[in-house]
């Protein structure tokens, strides 16, 4: 979609713009119950700056945007504030109060900008969706959740300080807190972006720690492969390419080292499958 849309921006001699939401409506109306996000807000922005959007509007959904009628969001958002001249959404696109608002409707009031519509986009026969993404890594079935992206899930924050448990356990990890509740857990074969010219491997835990947490928030640990250096405050992307196992407690700390061992084992012979 956005391959089309700088296509069309080239063709028409105007800057390649995207229109997004935070937070998600879904979050709006359901926060307990709307899906993990699939990315941060951060991660769309260098996303799409990465692949070569000039400009991106970011619409903060409350309730007054909610209550916009469809007339209202193409009047008011599309013409006034950005001032669309082309247009290009999905086939299954609904906008505005009530979600009234379609494709049809967008096309009957686009007076001074055109309208293009994507169909559906099929990755072996199944439509590539957010949902489809979020069954494929809720079931640990990475390779396909990057085949429906295009790439390896991702999720990128700043390393931060921890309780240093791991480094005790002589594992010292990268630890990085979460906002949001993740759409996977387990223990994952990773890629670490951010800290090299080169991709680091390492393996995560990402999860609630039960062995050492009885109410615990979700967090990303990372271990690092051949890896020492300090860098906390510094941001990265772990790319997850493999699911190991689902997380799991542990009756002590002496257990839970043999299993990390284990793992880390166990990641490093994946990697050497994939060279």
């Amino acid at each position: 979609m956005l391959a089309r849309l700088i296509e069309a921006a080239d063709d028409l001699r105007l800057p390649p713009a995207v229109l997004t939401f935070d937070p998600h409506p879904r979050e709006f109306f359901g926060h307990e119950t709307a899906p993990p996000r699939l990315a941060g807000l951060r991660m769309k922005l260098d996303a799409f700056r990465a692949f070569g959007i000039a400009h991106v509007f970011v619409a903060r959904f409350d309730a007054a945007f909610a209550a916009l009628t469809p007339q209202a969001f193409i009047e008011d958002v599309l013409v006034r504030r950005i001032g669309v001249r082309w247009v290009l959404v999905g086939d299954d696109f609904r906008f505005g109060k009530g979600r009234a608002g379609d494709l049809a409707m967008l096309r009957a009031h686009a007076n001074t900008f055109s309208v293009e519509h994507m169909g559906t986009i099929a990755v072996d026969e199944e439509r590539a969706s957010s949902t489809a993404v979020r069954a494929a890594l809720a079931a640990g079935n990475l390779e396909r959740a990057a085949a429906l992206l295009g790439r390896p899930y991702a999720i990128a924050g700043r390393v931060a300080h921890g309780e240093k448990r791991g480094r005790h356990l002589g594992f010292p990890t990268a630890n990085i807190p979460l906002r949001k509740k993740p759409p996977l857990s387990g223990i994952f074969a990773v890629r670490v972006l951010g800290l090299s010219p080169q991709a680091l491997a390492g393996v995560a835990s990402l999860g609630v720690r039960p062995t050492v947490e009885q109410h615990g928030k979700p967090i990303l640990e990372v271990f690092l492969f051949d890896f020492d250096q300090t860098i906390y405050g510094r941001r990265v992307t772990v790319e997850f390419l493999h699911k190991l196992r689902d997380e799991e407690k542990y009756d002590d700390l002496d257990a839970l080292t043999r299993q990390i061992r284990a793992d880390v084992a166990q990641a490093r012979e994946y990697f050497e499958t994939q060279t």
